[in-house]
């Protein structure tokens, strides 16, 4: 098959970039499995596995569709949806509070949640090519939990992961992905000594820091899609601390984490991480969230478009409107 995946950023990423990690594995994987991969993505992209076909921004994404494709996989909604004369799927990797907005019937979801908030049960969960990342080292003394997310972003809470580790005596937490002094957050400026800033981190940098860490806090006060810094810690035999909205008690059960909306009852059950096993949490990410598992399902998906199928009856639509700016989180 003959597949285009489209997406409007640029490839390869090398620090932040959840989709533009996942659509590489996802190119790389299907290559693996005999397909023809191409991408259409912003200009200065580059690729050694594919063809790289750069966006022109002055023309519409949907005129830009080559026409020996078999199937378009967008990462996104563009416009003028019905003009496209080829089979193509959408995959959605965030959330939308748009109640009258009206999702094409050929949508996926990243978790069964993610499906559900949208009146759908069409989802592929992420996955990674955990080759090319470092191994963990299981024998490491660990002596730290770590945030794994833009910390800029509120709705990430990484202030109530500092208030919670700030509980647990003697605990220390590094943030990957955030700064010490903040302006987006309403000017934060954190002292502590226990709290660690190392901005936006990726490669061997963040390896070593997740290969080193007790845990990962994530005390996100959103519906998290899916969130590919639960499986990258948990490869790394980190247990997941986090609330329980979107995808979290989908994929940390009790044997790999712990989920609490009460930042007092989280840090009670950071003071138990040692009843984690490291290596069933890797195990766990590396079998069940690979990008060999993720490929195969798109697979079976643009199969059921090319044969002429929708892979949802109705078009998803939102079930119910958020209300509030942040979801329950007792500090």
């Amino acid at each position: 098959m003959n597949i285009l995946i489209v997406n409007n950023s640029k490839i390869p990423v090398h620090l932040y970039g959840g989709t533009e990690r996942v659509i590489w594995d996802l190119g790389k994987e299907l290559v693996k499995l005999n397909c023809k991969v191409s991408y259409l993505v912003k200009r200065g992209s580059s690729c050694e596995f594919a063809d790289v076909i750069a966006i022109d921004d002055s023309k519409e994404i949907i005129d830009q569709i080559p026409d020996e494709v078999d199937l378009v996989h967008f990462h996104f909604t563009p416009k003028h949806l019905d003009r496209v004369r080829k089979p193509y799927i959408i995959t959605i990797h965030g959330n939308s509070n748009e109640e009258a907005f009206l999702y094409d019937q050929n949508t996926v979801f990243v978790s069964k949640n993610h499906a559900w908030r949208y009146q759908s049960d069409s989802f592929v969960y992420n996955g990674l090519d955990w080759n090319e990342y470092s191994k963990p080292n299981f024998n490491l003394e660990r002596k730290y939990f770590h945030f794994l997310a833009k910390a800029a972003w509120r709705v990430k809470n990484v202030q109530g992961a500092i208030d919670t580790i700030l509980r647990v005596k003697g605990a220390s937490l590094h943030v990957l992905g955030g700064t010490r002094l903040n302006f987006s957050m309403g000017f934060r400026f954190t002292l502590n000594p226990r709290i660690h800033f190392h901005g936006m981190v990726g490669g061997k940098q963040k390896w070593d820091l997740l290969s080193a860490s007790k845990g990962l806090i994530f005390p996100v006060i959103m519906y998290e899609p899916f969130g590919l810094a639960l499986i990258e810690s948990l490869y790394y035999g980190c247990p997941v601390f986090g609330t329980t909205h979107g995808s979290l008690p989908e994929l940390i059960t009790s044997e790999f984490g712990y989920l609490s909306n009460d930042s007092k009852e989280l840090s009670k059950a950071i003071q138990e991480t040692s009843q984690f096993d490291k290596r069933r949490c890797h195990d766990y990410a590396l079998t069940c969230f690979n990008s060999k598992i993720m490929a195969k399902s798109y697979l079976e998906k643009y199969q059921h478009v090319v044969n002429g199928n929708k892979l949802n009856t109705n078009p998803p639509k939102l079930r119910q409107k958020q209300t509030t700016n942040f979801l329950e989180w007792t500090k």
